[in-house]
């Protein structure tokens, strides 16, 4: 339920009472009533090729949890129904590259996707080589990289997860549910959406942009950086900007660095001296890998604006500057490899996302 302050989740509890709930998993792919657990032990099954250690168990007994992903196919995670609303997505999978793997969600049959990221960004952990744990209020990632999110995500005819598989190794083991309940959607409501990008800052023009070209009406909730900082030194004080409904060279919003957007306050550092890793339901670092000091440093950060969300009537553009400082106390333009993931509600129909980028283009270690 949706209040004029924000989403008041204890709140909306009493009205949930009754609402027809289903999850979409391996154990019951469509989620119909009455349709988990039917499966009957059978390894020579192509569909069953976990069944094997239920055999001495026979049918109801965790005969079909994980499904499998091929190299280079695409999978149907879920195919729902409307009216509706998806209230939790989770996934894991024994493939380590996260980044080849492509999640796409779909809205009412649209041909073009809302939701179209990496796996591994979409769940606010972007770097494959340095995998963490996330704990905010949506997104939370668990040992062995057990992801899962609470975005709200309504729809009115038709709901469509995919996984694409880019790599050229199978995964064995995919394991995910979809939980989400069925009744009407207020006319108001907005659709959810995620876009990833990735690019290289420039001396001469040192800045990242996180989302730009949304068309529409709606609402700006989070923002999520895989920062790859290539220099020495501090790097995160270039501001974060956004330019709504038709503002040209200036933002109307404009945050006073990354530090403070992110929530850190003169950096990240510890007593000694360097980043630390830190949680909270509505920002932090969950990622700061500083190697073996003599190479690129990783960073993860996450924004969640869910409380203080920044609306927009007709269109949005989102920025990252990459500045550090050089001696003598004056800015420096930096050269780092960010990629962020923007996410956001809105009416539909959307614009039409940037072609993603090709897996070696997307590649992260």
């Amino acid at each position: 339920m949706q209040f004029a302050g924000g989403m008041n989740i204890l709140g909306a509890l009493p009205y949930g009472v009754g609402v027809p709930t289903r999850q979409i998993c391996p154990e019951n792919p469509t989620g119909e009533k009455g349709g988990a657990c039917k499966r009957i032990p059978d390894p020579a099954d192509p569909d069953l090729p976990h069944s094997r250690f239920a055999a001495d168990l026979g049918q109801g007994w965790k005969v079909r949890p994980f499904i499998r992903a091929p190299a280079g196919e695409t999978v149907t995670l879920a195919d729902i129904k409307g009216p509706g609303c998806i209230n939790h997505f989770s996934i894991a999978s024994d493939l380590e590259q996260f980044r080849a793997f492509v999640l796409r969600v779909y809205w009412d049959g649209e041909e073009q996707p809302s939701v179209e990221v990496p796996l591994g960004d979409f769940f606010a952990m972007g770097h494959d080589g340095a995998t963490h744990e996330v704990f905010s209020l949506p997104v939370t990632v668990g040992p062995k990289r057990g992801c899962c999110c609470y975005w709200q995500m309504p729809f009115r005819k038709h709901a469509r997860i995919t996984l694409q598989n880019e790599c050229d190794r199978d995964a064995d083991i995919v394991a995910y549910r979809v939980l989400y309940k069925l009744h009407e959607i207020p006319g108001d409501a907005a659709y959810f959406h995620a876009q990833w990008r990735r690019s290289m800052t420039r001396r001469d023009y040192p800045e990242h942009v996180i989302v730009d070209g949304v068309g529409g009406c709606g609402l700006y909730v989070g923002t999520y950086l895989a920062w790859t900082a290539l220099s020495r030194g501090w790097w995160g004080e270039g501001e974060v900007k956004f330019y709504i409904d038709g503002d040209g060279e200036f933002p109307t919003i404009s945050d006073t660095g990354t530090e403070d957007y992110f929530g850190g306050a003169w950096g990240f550092e510890d007593s000694d001296g360097l980043e630390k890793p830190f949680n909270s339901p509505f920002l932090g670092m969950p990622l700061a890998d500083h190697g073996d000091g003599h190479g690129p440093r990783r960073f993860g950060l996450y924004r969640w604006h869910l409380l203080d969300g920044i609306g927009f009537a007709e269109d949005l553009k989102v920025t990252v500057q990459a500045l550090g400082w050089w001696p003598g106390e004056k800015y420096e333009p930096l050269t780092d490899d960010i990629a962020s993931v923007a996410y956001w509600y809105q009416r539909e129909p959307h614009v039409v996302f940037p072609v993603l980028p090709a897996l070696p283009q997307r590649w992260g270690k």
